[in-house]
């Protein structure tokens, strides 16, 4: 996929519910993200950045059980002040997404994976 395709999926899964407070896709490593105008991110981008291998490396172990439990579809992770999704995209890329607690986890990684198979070939 090219940056621009890349950086019109970041805009439609942003546009997709205002719940929504940040998505990033890292592929090939390079990462293109979008944050909800108006809202402050809780880390910096270097913080981002190494948050961000660390998810790489976590999903890389996932992908071991495979062949036992299927293939990892989501990862979600829930914090004190925000959910954290990580959806698999390309060979070893990954759409991270976070979004406010009062939110449906399910409809939204519904919507994100939608969006993501439109872009996906």
């Amino acid at each position: 996929m090219i940056k621009m395709e890349y950086e019109k999926m970041c805009d439609q899964i942003l546009d997709s519910d205002k719940k929504i407070r940040y998505v990033g896709v890292y592929d090939f490593g390079e990462l293109y993200e979008k944050m909800r105008p108006g809202l402050k991110s809780h880390l910096t981008k270097e913080e981002t950045e190494i948050s961000l291998s660390q998810a790489v490396y976590r999903w890389s172990t996932r992908k071991k059980t495979a062949d036992k439990i299927g293939k990892p579809i989501f990862a979600l992770a829930k914090y004190e002040k925000i959910y954290r999704i990580t959806i698999p995209i390309g060979g070893a890329g990954l759409i991270l997404i976070s979004t406010e607690l009062d939110i449906d986890v399910n409809s939204i990684v519904e919507k994100i994976i939608t969006i993501k198979n439109q872009y996906s070939s």
